[in-house]
């Protein structure tokens, strides 16, 4: 399912395949009747793509979210139809090298304009807004929390979903006037129902979900998960046994590249500055690591 030795990709086009998209990380071509969603070693760090690749960042992505995909179908249906390269159409047979591991093949819908947001914890731009008026998103918390305090329920907050630039955070009637009442009210208890089965699991193999980020798509009236789930590009992943609330958390995600960049004299805008080599292998192990954790399985390494 994965090639040890397969190069770092950063960019991709497929002579004779139509790209439709290309995102932060992924590439989308379409394949007629499904789409080829192929995800790239690229990393953004504050929506700004870095010029360095993460070796395996691509696969852990792919396999990660099939992973979850599977784990998580009893709760809603998905867009994944394979992730093994066997099952593609004979037309990509010339690009196997480029694509084993990290591509995968899916349904076609309409994607909803939200980004469904679960936090379970304190952290991140919540924790910013909760230092200024004790709530996220419109959410009223308890004051006196501590940073990376675990919340008492988990609550659904959604953002704006930018092509360009920063997603922004609205409250809930927000979203209900971008995706309609009844949508806003299942993608809500999709979310929270998906983020409590992936945080129990989690939380057996010494990970804890601080929080992650759902994308929904339509396929007539019907609701199903697309895009990613629950890796470490759309969550943020701490070690249960490091876990000490009242201060930021060590991570199995992105955190740690956000971390290094905040020491640099940057402003956050493009082009980001280049990682050094340590920053890089550092990032790759932290994501193969949490893969391992996860799932029980080696992607092994470059």
């Amino acid at each position: 399912m994965n090639n040890s030795q397969s190069p770092n990709i950063t960019t991709l086009d497929l002579s004779g395949i139509s790209k439709v998209l290309s995102g932060k990380v992924r590439e989308m071509f379409d394949l007629k009747e499904h789409l080829l969603m192929v995800a790239t070693d690229r990393l953004s760090a504050f929506d700004v793509i870095l010029p360095d690749p993460i070796p395996k960042k691509g696969e852990v992505l792919t396999q990660l979210s099939a992973f979850w995909f599977s784990q998580l179908q009893d709760v809603v249906e998905n867009h994944l139809i394979s992730s093994h390269i066997e099952d593609f159409p004979s037309s990509l047979d010339p690009f196997k090298e480029q694509l084993a591991g990290r591509s995968m093949l899916v349904r076609k819908c309409e994607p909803l304009p939200i980004e469904c947001v679960v936090r379970g914890y304190l952290a991140g731009s919540g924790w910013k807004e909760y230092q200024t008026n004790s709530t996220i998103c419109g959410i009223q918390l308890a004051s006196g929390m501590k940073e990376a305090e675990e919340l008492a329920e988990p609550i659904f907050t959604p953002s704006t979903k930018a092509t360009e630039g920063h997603d922004e955070n609205i409250n809930f009637q927000q979203a209900v006037k971008l995706v309609g009442e009844e949508v806003a009210e299942q993608v809500r208890t999709l979310s929270l129902a998906l983020y409590k089965h992936a945080r129990d699991h989690a939380k057996e193999r010494g990970i804890i979900i601080c929080d992650t980020k759902f994308e929904f798509g339509l396929i007539g009236s019907k609701i199903i998960l697309i895009d990613e789930a629950l890796t470490p590009d759309s969550s943020r992943f701490w070690p249960a046994d490091q876990y000490q609330p009242g201060k930021s958390q060590p991570s199995f995600d992105k955190q740690f590249v956000r971390d290094y960049l905040a020491t640099l004299d940057w402003d956050k805008t493009p082009p980001g500055p280049q990682l050094p080599e340590s920053i890089i292998t550092a990032t790759s192990q932290l994501y193969l690591e949490a893969y391992y954790r996860l799932t029980g399985e080696s992607l092994g390494t470059n």
